[in-house]
């Protein structure tokens, strides 16, 4: 079970320092995720704040936002994998990729089995190159796309290697036009993209209308807060209890460090560290509390991203 701990609200204005957490939020309908973050920091008293993995208006679930110092292990967790509910609508392709886009063509609709699907989705599994859509925050000589493509301009966007682990039908509509999907993907994956590949393989064109992201890892098992239960709790006085930074990387190796190390390492000092294992690991001090991240190689351990000072050595 995934850590948590409760922590108090402090009014607009005061010390935000006591902030320090991942919340999950249930991100609503129609709100981008930059927009919801600033909503919740507004809620928390302008505390500084950071989302993992962007998610479009028209998608729901789960958005992981980083408070305070947890801000700086956003971008480990941002390379685990994640879960997507969503349904096609099949014999049309939007602008966008999605509902919210114009129209741009339709096809006819295949009589389609469930054992057709099954296989066209089975191709999908596994690394695959994909191509980014126009309509995303990536960007091209410091524009996002999608202001390009709101301004009727078109870029070659060069491939970018995704993974999926899993892709399953989880229904075929009566009338053959919509399918229902669920999807376990690596960083990086644009669902409206595999959308369109899909019905692409299925002889026709394709759109998301709707999009749901069921879980972030580590926290497939964690539950959410939605705006409004967290809107409650404020002006009670209270927070929903948020996920320990050191619960979200269970991942990564931890190395303990004794209090000459730690204050060392928190002062930029690198340490001699015998070890052939090169990458990032959790450094804890030597009463097991969090630091932040290292980098080993070549003999030596790095700081990476420290979150606060180790305790002064007795």
């Amino acid at each position: 079970m995934i850590a948590r701990i409760i922590r108090t609200i402090h009014p607009l204005g005061t010390n935000s320092s006591e902030h320090c957490g991942i919340l999950l939020l249930d991100k609503p309908l129609g709100l981008s995720s930059s927009a919801a973050t600033q909503r919740v920091r507004h809620l928390l008293g302008r505390v500084r704040a950071g989302h993992v993995g962007s998610l479009d208006p028209l998608a729901t679930g789960m958005l992981p936002i980083c408070l305070g110092e947890a801000t700086k292990i956003a971008g480990v967790v941002l390379d685990g994998r994640k879960c997507y509910s969503f349904t096609i609508a099949l014999g049309a392709r939007s602008s966008t990729g999605d509902a919210e886009g114009e129209l741009l063509a339709t096809a006819a609709v295949p009589q389609l089995s469930e054992s057709q699907v099954l296989a066209a989705m089975q191709a999908f599994i596994g690394e695959q190159m994909q191509v980014p859509p126009m309509y995303s925050a990536i960007k091209r000589a410091g524009k996002p796309l999608y202001q390009l493509a709101r301004a009727g301009i078109t870029v070659d966007r060069p491939p970018r290697r995704i993974r999926i682990f899993e892709l399953q039908c989880l229904g075929l509509r009566a009338t053959g036009a919509q399918l229902d999907c669920r999807v376990i993907c690596g960083k990086g994956t644009y669902v409206r993209t595999l959308a369109e590949d899909i019905a692409a393989a299925l002889g026709t064109l394709g759109h998301v209308i709707a999009l749901r992201r069921d879980w972030v890892e580590p926290f497939a098992q964690a539950a959410m807060t939605t705006m409004g239960a967290l809107q409650e709790l404020v002006e009670t006085g209270s927070l929903p209890g948020l996920i320990e930074p050191l619960a979200a990387l269970p991942g990564l190796r931890r190395i303990q460090l004794d209090g000459l190390q730690a204050r060392r390492l928190s002062q930029g000092q690198r340490l001699t560290w015998p070890d052939s294992v090169v990458g990032t690991v959790v450094v804890l001090d030597d009463a097991g509390r969090f630091l932040g991240l290292g980098q080993t190689g070549d003999g030596l351990l790095r700081p990476k991203r420290l979150l606060v000072a180790p305790r002064p050595a007795e």
